[in-house]
């Protein structure tokens, strides 16, 4: 029987072991175990094999957790939220944070989701089918060199993200100038995108620093060490430049969304001022048929002897030139207070 073999047998105990949900990954006696969506029955055999935990087994098992790090004698357990995409009903897709839960030992890695990390799911792939060399390159000797690997490998794929989320907002800049197009919408969905990247940025940043200073060292070999720290190092440098990349993104956001509400305002001010004026325009005809439509004697009317002098359709004529007398002299009044300026 394999040393891996030999493993699971061991992880898995009397437990029926389903391939797809428990996959391990050897390298010089050093193990890396990714488990996909995690069944109470799996989680046990794991905390039997491990000393894991009963606490740390619920907050695997569960979704909806924040990002934070427990320390214990053998290993460490991390929580982590990383934004994944995932499909709308709407022709287009939204990010959301899902949980990474990892146990760190001297000998042992286990990452543990309850959804599909593409970048995860692909390092581990990738592991699984590299020979010895290749495979040794990828976990090193140790967890904490292994976990800043798949944490690099999240993190270029947060950067990845963000920089989709800056490319739409270029999509939309000339739209937004434009009074004949409404972006509200669009707007609102990457302002919504940016505040899950930013969450996700923001739990990530604090964990990893104390990581890299407490436990890293905790658990290498002597001989990455000091380049392990410098490793941390440099994720946080990546981390550090993803929430500036975001913090800028956002702000283009606010900016985007106050240019659109401005000249949203003004279409309707617009449309508004266009009805107020026709509206206006239209009260002298309005109350000079109002006034030839009474029952009661009017000069010009039936009753009282009707004005002929321009043929019988004088009193018609009178009053449509009354009421274009007014529109008119209001026409006049509105051009001299200068409401009819380009604005």
């Amino acid at each position: 029987m394999s040393s891996e073999d030999s493993l699971k047998s061991r992880i898995v105990d009397d437990v029926r072991f389903v391939r797809g949900n428990i996959e391990i990954a050897e390298s010089d006696g050093f193990s890396w175990i990714d488990v996909y969506k995690p069944t109470r029955t799996e989680m046990d055999a794991l905390a039997k094999s491990y000393n894991f935990h009963i606490l740390n087994v619920e907050d695997s098992l569960t979704k909806n957790q924040f990002a934070k790090i427990d320390r214990y004698e053998d290993y460490v357990f991390v929580i982590l939220l990383f934004p994944v995409a995932e499909k709308e009903i709407i022709k287009s897709t939204r990010s959301k944070s899902r949980q990474l839960s990892v146990f760190v030992g001297k000998n042992y890695l286990v990452t543990i989701h309850q959804g599909d990390f593409k970048p995860l799911t692909k390092l581990f792939e990738l592991c699984k089918r590299s020979d010895g060399d290749a495979r040794k390159k990828i976990m090193g000797k140790s967890a904490g060199y292994l976990f800043h690997g798949i944490i690099d490998v999240l993190i270029d794929e947060l950067l990845h993200m963000t920089l989709k989320v800056i490319g739409n907002l270029d999509e939309i800049e000339k739209p937004v100038f434009d009074e004949s197009v409404s972006v509200a919408r669009e707007i609102a969905r990457l302002r919504r995108e940016i505040t899950v990247l930013k969450h996700s940025v923001n739990s990530l940043k604090k964990v990893i620093l104390e990581f890299g200073s407490k436990d890293a060292p905790r658990y290498s070999t002597n001989e990455i060490d000091d380049d392990l720290a410098r490793y941390y190092a440099d994720v946080n440098d990546h981390i550090a430049k993803v929430a500036e990349t975001l913090d800028e993104a956002k702000e283009k956001a606010e900016i985007f969304k106050d240019i659109d509400f401005m000249l949203g305002n003004d279409r309707s001010n617009k449309i508004l001022e266009f009805l107020t004026v026709v509206f206006t325009l239209f009260i002298p005809t309005l109350f000079l048929g109002t006034i030839y439509g009474m029952n009661i004697g009017i000069p010009g009317m039936v009753q009282s002897g009707t004005w002929t002098f321009w043929g019988p359709h004088t009193t018609m004529i009178i009053v449509g030139l009354m009421s274009l007398a007014s529109v008119l002299a209001m026409l006049g009044y509105f051009r001299r207070m200068g409401w009819f300026t380009a604005g």
